[in-house]
Formats: C-alpha cells, structure tokens, sequence
C-alpha cells in the first residue's frame, strides 16, 4: 500500500467500525432479550397463583399425569396436570401471540408511517370481535377453539375491505388512505359489535371475556390452529423489512430505488393481517401491545426494520409473558387477564416513551 492510499484506507476503516460496533451491540441487545425471554418462560410455567411449590411443578412437567385412575401421590398428579395442561400451553400461546402482536405493530407503524398505528388501526381487532359475537349469537358456539376461525375470518375480511376502499378509483393504497379507510371501518364494526352485543346477554358475557384478552383457558388445539399462520406472518415480515425501509423514505423515492412499492405494501398488509387476526383469535384483544413494543424496540434500536422486526418478535413475547405472570400474583387467589395488565401497565409507559422524540421518531 502506497502512501497515498494509507489515508483513505484508514478513513474506510474509521467508517467501517461505527457500523460493525453498532451491529455488535443490537446482537448483544437481542441475545440480552433471549435470555430474559428465556427467564419470563420458566417463571410462567414455575410461578402461579395455587399453593403448589415451584419444584413441585418442575417435577410435574415430567411426571406422566391420570384423570381415570386414583394417582399414587394426588399432589404431584394435580400438579403434573396444571403444568402440562395448563401452564406450558399459556406459556407457548403468550410467546407466539407476543411475537405476532408486535411485529404487526412493527409493520402497521411502518406502512402508515404513524407512530400510534396499531393492528386495530386496520379494523383487524374490531373485525375479529364481530365475527366473534354474530358466531355466539347466531351459531351458538361456546369454546375457545371454536371462536379461533370465526376471529380470523373476521379478520381477514375486515383487511380485505380496507385495503379494498383504500384503493378506490384505481389508485394504490397509501399510508393516509389506509389510516382513513381503517379507521371508518373500526368504528363500524364497533358499533356493530356494541349493536349485537347489547342485543344478547349470552353474547355480551362472552364478548365482555374475549375483549379482556387472555393467554389462559386455552389448550394446545388453539395453539396449533393459529401457529401456522403467525410462522408464516413472521416470515413475510422479514422479507418485507427491506422494502420497508425504502418506503419510509417516501413512495417516489421508494420507486425510484425500483422497489415495487405495491407490492411491497401488499405484502405488509398480508403479513399484518395473518399475524394479528392470529392473535387476536387466540387470545382476544391485547390493548396497547402492537402499539408500544415497536417504540421500545426502535427506542434500541432505530428506525432499520430489519432490526426492529426480530427486536419487536423478543420484546412482544417478553412484554405479554411478563403480564400474564403479573397477573396471576397480582390478584391471588384468583387471575387477572394478561391483556388488563398490558393495558394498565402500556399506557403511562407509552405517556414516557412520547416524551421522548427518539421513541416516536418512524
């Protein structure tokens, strides 16, 4: 290397390493959220609101459980049974709806280029709850398994008509027709909702439980029937965050860099919908989650989505098992829903987070 090139060598090197410093710190920053996810697991399956010991659950995770015969030792049985059955289902549910819910949130912020985006901005939520009450009160369902598709086809169908209006007249959807047309058709399935809901007690009891959002009371089945689709949002997010960087720069420039910016919004809204009509079918309306879990995360992050997606993933799992754990000591003997205590606990720290300009800055 002559010396002429030793000072652009060294300048390359000064600019590379700013960059490899910052990569090294969001890796520490999603191992740091690995391991604390990993600690919010076990102390969901260990800790409850029973008088069973903690070790007496570990035991139980790997104790072979009967509800036929008089067990040897009653106490372990019971609590082989509330581990295996209970606690490790709502443990599994409230990592896979966490991830869905605030990736979703992740991406609809992104899209709409709205620091108060949530799924609900989409009607998602509100379309899921009608599909909810109509199934109650016309069809007559009663389990948590079978509420999973009438939510998700509610979903479903509520995305599909925004993003239908928002291209009214041949123009592709924007982030200001989006907001607009999602908030018309929230408050219209709202007052739907609140219309069907008032006209039927059964319904109304049932409505007044699912919209309290909740990881306990369901089983593996559930479990089972909304993975899928959240595996398959997860991954459509990922392949949409490039994109989603450039969108953020603007439409125009976005086509200019030749991204396809239809497209790339058209799988957004894919991804949004499949993520968080899972999990609200799952679990019912979580308040607050999809809105604050992208602000932490891009608070450490920054507004590059191919961090804020996984930092989202970690955070929104972390966030609503936390909660649900708080929510079983919180009102011992009995249980509060995992989505009270988001809810409780997002707002006044969304409040902080708004006084932060880095926080809300897309």
């Amino acid at each position: 290397m002559t010396l002429a090139e030793l000072p652009t060598a060294r300048g390359a090197a000064a600019d590379a390493t700013p960059g490899a410093a910052a990569r090294r710190r969001r890796l520490l920053g999603l191992a740091a959220l690995l391991v604390a996810l990993i600690g919010a697991a076990v102390a969901s399956i260990l800790v409850g609101s029973n008088m069973i010991s903690p070790s007496l659950i570990w035991q139980g995770l790997w104790h072979p459980y009967t509800t036929d015969t008089v067990p040897a030792d009653p106490l372990l049985n019971q609590a082989a049974i509330i581990a295996q059955t209970g606690r490790v289902p709502r443990t599994l549910l409230s990592l896979v709806v966490g991830m869905a819910l605030g990736v979703a949130g992740a991406l609809m912020q992104g899209h709409t280029r709205n620091p108060i985006a949530d799924p609900g901005l989409l009607g998602v939520t509100q379309g899921a709850a009608l599909a909810v009450v109509l199934a109650i009160y016309l069809v007559g369902i009663t389990s948590p398994m079978q509420y999973v598709w009438f939510a998700f086809a509610g979903a479903a169908v509520a995305s599909v008509v925004v993003f239908g209006l928002s291209s009214i007249g041949g123009a592709a959807a924007s982030p200001l027709t989006l907001v607009l047309a999602g908030t018309g058709v929230a408050f219209f399935l709202s007052a739907m909702t609140s219309a069907v809901a008032l006209s039927d007690e059964r319904s109304l009891d049932a409505l007044r439980f699912w919209n309290a959002g909740s990881v306990a009371g369901r089983g593996y089945d559930v479990l089972l029937a909304t993975v899928p689709f959240i595996v398959i949002g997860l991954v459509l997010a990922v392949v949409n965050s490039p994109a989603l960087n450039l969108l953020n720069l603007g439409d125009d420039v976005a086509r200019g860099l030749g991204q396809n910016v239809d497209a790339a919004r058209s799988i957004g809204i894919l991804a949004i919908t499949l993520l968080a009509g899972a999990g609200t079918a799952a679990c019912g309306s979580i308040a607050f989650l999809g809105l604050v879990v992208p602000h932490v995360a891009r608070f450490i992050t920054g507004p590059d989505h191919r961090w804020l997606i996984p930092y989202s993933a970690l955070s929104g799992a972390l966030i609503l098992m936390l909660a649900d754990v708080v929510g079983r000591l919180v009102a011992w003997p009995g249980e509060l829903e995992a989505g009270i205590v988001v809810s409780l606990v997002g707002a006044p720290c969304f409040v902080a987070l708004v006084w932060w300009k880095r926080a809300v800055r897309l």
